[in-house]
């Protein structure tokens, strides 16, 4: 019976090719659209390396330094700030601290590169769990004596000397200097903003003053929880000693400064870094996310009342031939539901077809630099349930009414 339904079904569809097609592009879109927004998320804060200790990290980003006269001033911290109050904390296993990336024009023959630098300290190699193909980090020896050597990605290798391996050991003039190459490293996606560059130095080869004692300035830290630690633990611990910073600018009246989760870090910058829990922000940010998720999902799932309802009213004639011949309401009702159930699982397998081959036409393209999107099963399990739910929901109704009608009425086309 169910075959039979499914072979139906199959002929309703290409009977009316025109709105078969409108319903199976709201569908397959929709899940195509809500599949690659995902995959783009996950690959900004999902645990993969060189992140994959992510769910334990908490960042230090950005400082905001309010003014007597209600002014305000939002910078990334500066090397002096992290050095004199972030490294002694006790709650973090490793405190990493690094800077942001600038591009920098390295020249082969004629030819110009640009290369994001980024200066760190020897624990940020501790911290980031990155893929060596060769070599190693540079150690904290190397921070110390200010040593010249820098790690690079197997794409920059290439670029610069044409091969991703054999190059430990050699020369490359970045930053208008020359460094020594101690390690290579599989590309990092740009969306990783904390472990992303494509060449890393040490933090005391910079050409900045890193020891002027300003609370300003473009440097992270990473603050790595033991294993079973609550990442509240280093937000209260990191509280504590903002409160006990030491102004220089008097003019400054307030620091509000946190340590959050990679995704909190983010909240406060769309929802206001000013004070308040990050996990209120984070709150909002899912509850808003899933608010216009379910909104974008209503245009197939209305779709489809459009659709089912012109499709039924148009088969009272076989609906009257089918109860004259002593089909129940339920066995009709459970017909349309098939139906639609068949429509949208087709164009869920649409929609997962089209996902793929738009993740892979992205990656392909290098949008954001050295990202390689995949499918997330789990979410489009999800959103194809959401869609199936919303699809027998349309259909219940029409199908409900239509499965009332007398054979007589049906027959007559009195679907109204």
């Amino acid at each position: 019976m169910l075959l039979s339904y499914i072979k139906i079904a199959w002929k309703v569809l290409l009977r009316r090719k025109f709105f078969t097609f409108i319903s199976l592009f709201g569908i397959s879109f929709t899940l195509m659209v809500l599949l690659v927004v995902v995959a783009m998320f996950d690959n900004f804060q999902g645990a993969h390396a060189p992140e994959s200790r992510v769910k334990r990290m908490a960042f230090v980003s950005f400082m905001s330094q309010r003014f007597k006269d209600g002014g305000q001033m939002n910078t990334p911290v500066s090397p002096y700030f992290l050095d004199k109050y972030v490294r002694p904390m006790k709650t973090p296993e490793k405190v990493a601290v690094y800077s942001l990336f600038h591009a920098t024009p390295a020249y082969i023959g004629n030819k110009k590169l640009d290369l994001d630098l980024k200066f760190t300290d020897a624990v940020f190699w501790e911290v980031f769990d990155f893929h060596f193909l060769e070599g190693k980090p540079y150690l904290a020896q190397d921070v110390r004596s200010a040593n010249r050597v820098v790690v690079i990605t197997e794409t920059t290798a290439r670029q610069y000397f044409g091969a991703a391996t054999g190059v430990v050991g050699r020369d490359i003039v970045v930053d208008q200097r020359r460094f020594r190459v101690v390690g290579v490293v599989s590309d990092v996606p740009a969306l990783r903003f904390n472990s992303y560059a494509e060449v890393w130095a040490p933090l005391t080869t910079t050409k900045a003053d890193i020891r002027n004692p300003v609370l300003e300035g473009d440097y992270f830290a990473a603050l790595l929880a033991p294993e079973g630690t609550p990442l509240e633990a280093l937000e209260t611990e990191y509280q504590q000693i903002v409160s006990r910073v030491t102004i220089p600018n008097r003019d400054v009246k307030k620091l509000v400064t946190h340590a959050d989760p990679l995704l909190a870090s983010l909240t406060r910058q769309l929802f206001g870094p000013i004070g308040g829990d990050s996990s209120d922000k984070t709150a909002l940010f899912y509850a808003v996310t899933v608010g216009l998720t379910l909104l974008f999902m209503l245009l197939p799932a209305l779709n489809l009342v459009n659709i089912n309802l012109s499709r039924i009213l148009e088969r009272s004639s076989e609906i009257g031939v089918r109860k004259a011949f002593g089909a129940t309401g339920s066995t009709l009702v459970g017909q349309f539901l098939i139906e639609n159930i068949f429509l949208t699982l087709l164009g869920g397998v649409l929609g997962l077809v089209l996902a793929y081959a738009a993740l892979e036409a992205i990656s392909e393209a290098n949008f954001i630099s050295y990202a390689h999107f995949t499918l997330n099963l789990r979410v489009f399990g999800w959103a194809l349930l959401v869609t199936v739910v919303f699809g027998v929901l349309s259909g219940v109704y029409p199908a409900f009414k239509m499965s009332r009608l007398q054979p007589v009425q049906a027959l007559k086309g009195s679907a109204s």
